[in-house]
C-alpha cells in the first residue's frame, strides 16, 4: 500500500509558471546533496556537475499534436493526438507516412461530429482530411494530399500541446520554448521539460569540463498528466510510452564507470527500463522488448551487472543486424524501487500525487517534502515551464 495522499503538497495556482522565462537558463536551481540544499541560477549547473560524468538527454521532439477542425456549422472539433495506429503502432514510422495514416485522439465536441462527415482544414495548397473510424475508440483516419510526410503535414496545421494545468492557448513562442535546444526525433506530445533549461553555451561548457553526454528517446505521452486517482498508488493504471535508444548510446553506457545523470525524469525511466530489457534478453523471459509497470519488482533467479544487461540487448542488436532498439516501457517507479544506473537527476517541480512525486519520492526519499517546502519557501516556478533541482540519490 501507497497512500497517495502521503505524496501530495499545497501549490497554489499562481506557483504555477504560465509562461517560460525570457532566457532559458535564468531559471533557479536548487541542489539537493547529502540531505543538504543550497540554491542557485541554472547557468551555473556545469560547476556542480562532475568532470567525467555522463549526462543523458531525451531528444525527443515535441510534435504539433493538437489540431482544431471547423465545421460548416462553426462548430470547433479539436483533436488531440496520442498515438498512432496505422499504417504503424510505431511512432518513428508514422511520422514519416505519407498520404494517410489513422491515430487514437482525445476528441473535443464529439457529440458535433457525425460518423459519416469528413472535416476539412485547408493549409496553403495542402488539405488535411479527418474522418471518424470508430467512435468507441477514438479512431481517426487522416488523409492528405502532395508528398508531405505526416510529421511535415501536423507541422504546418498543428498547435504545441501545452499542458491542461497551464490553462492557456498556445502562442506562438511556445513552438519554440516547449522544445528543448536538442530535439531531434518527432513524436512526443509533451516536452521533456528539465532540458527546457539547456543552452547551446550551457551544453558546450559541459563538454569543455570533459562532462561526457548521450542521448536516448523516450516518445513522452499525454500519460505523463494522468492523474493518480486511486488512493493507494499501487492500484494506478501506469501509461506506457516508446523508446528509440541507438548503438552508440548502449555503447556509451557499458563503457562509462562514473556517475550517470539522467535529465529528466523520462530519460531516468528510459536508463532504468534498459536494465530490465537486458535481464529479460539474459533470462529469456517473453516479451522483451516491453516492460511492465511492475516487473521491475518481482525476484528472479539471475540479477545481472548493468553491464551485462546493456550488453545483452547490444548482443541481440548485433545478431539482429540492428542499429537501434525499438522498445517500450510501463515502468512505474515508486517508493522501494531499486535504481541500477542512475546516481543524481536534473528535473523540473511535479504536480502534487502525480506519479512523477513517486518517482523523487523514491530516489531521494522522504526528503522530498524538506526540497519541496524549500522551494515553496523560494518562491520557486513549479512545472513544465517552472524552475529546475539537481538531486543526488539517497
Amino acid at each position: 500500500m501507497i497512500n497517495i495522499e502521503n505524496y501530495s503538497y499545497p501549490l497554489p495556482e499562481e506557483r504555477i509558471a504560465k509562461y517560460p522565462l525570457p532566457e532559458r537558463d535564468q531559471s533557479k536551481l536548487l541542489i539537493y546533496k547529502d540531505g543538504e540544499i543550497k540554491h542557485d541560477r541554472f547557468k551555473s549547473i556545469v560547476k556542480e556537475i562532475p568532470a567525467g560524468a555522463l549526462m543523458v538527454f531525451n531528444n525527443t521532439k515535441v510534435i504539433p499534436a493538437r489540431l482544431h477542425f471547423t465545421k460548416d456549422t462553426g462548430a470547433d472539433i479539436e483533436l488531440f493526438l496520442l498515438n498512432p495506429t496505422q499504417p504503424s503502432t510505431l511512432l518513428i514510422e508514422a511520422m514519416q507516412s505519407k498520404k494517410s495514416c489513422q491515430w487514437h485522439c482525445t476528441i473535443g465536441n464529439l457529440k458535433r461530429w457525425n460518423q459519416d462527415l469528413i472535416l476539412k482544414k485547408v493549409i496553403g495548397s495542402y488539405t488535411l482530411n479527418a474522418q471518424l473510424l470508430d467512435r468507441e475508440k477514438n479512431i481517426v483516419e487522416f488523409t492528405w494530399d502532395g508528398e508531405l510526410t505526416f510529421a511535415e503535414i501536423i507541422s504546418l496545421s498543428g498547435e504545441t500541446p501545452l499542458p491542461p494545468y497551464l490553462k492557456r492557448q498556445a502562442e506562438a513562442e511556445d513552438k519554440e520554448r516547449y522544445q528543448t535546444v536538442y530535439s531531434a526525433h518527432e513524436g512526443a506530445v509533451a516536452a521533456p521539460t528539465a532540458g527546457l533549461h539547456f543552452t547551446e553555451s550551457t551544453l558546450q561548457q559541459l563538454r569543455e569540463k570533459m562532462v561526457k553526454e548521450c542521448f536516448v528517446t523516450l516518445h513522452v505521452s499525454a500519460g505523463t498528466f494522468q492523474p493518480v486517482k486511486t488512493q493507494n498508488a499501487l492500484e494506478h493504471n501506469m501509461h506506457q510510452e516508446q523508446i528509440v535508444v541507438n548503438k552508440e548510446a548502449l555503447v556509451s553506457l557499458i563503457k562509462h564507470e562514473g556517475i550517470i545523470i539522467p535529465v529528466g525524469t523520462t530519460s531516468m525511466r528510459t536508463l532504468e527500463s534498459l536494465y530490465w530489457i537486458g535481464l529479460k534478453l539474459i533470462n529469456k523471459i517473453e516479451n522483451p522488448f516491453f516492460i511492465e509497470q511492475d516487473f521491475a519488482y518481482q525476484q528472479f533467479e539471475h540479477m545481472p551487472t548493468v553491464a551485462e544487461a546493456i550488453q545483452a540487448i547490444l548482443t541481440y542488436l548485433n545478431a539482429e543486424e540492428s542499429d537501434t532498439l525499438l522498445a517500450s516501457t510501463a515502468i512505474y517507479i515508486h517508493p522501494g524501487y531499486q535504481f541500477k544506473l542512475c546516481n543524481a537527476l536534473v528535473t523540473n517541480f511535479h504536480q502534487p500525487g502525480s506519479t512523477l512525486m513517486l518517482l523523487v519520492a523514491a530516489f531521494v526519499g522522504n526528503d522530498w517534502q524538506k526540497i519541496y517546502n524549500e522551494a515553496l519557501a523560494n518562491d520557486y516556478r513549479f512545472l513544465s515551464y517552472g524552475d529546475s533541482s539537481l538531486l543526488w540519490k539517497n
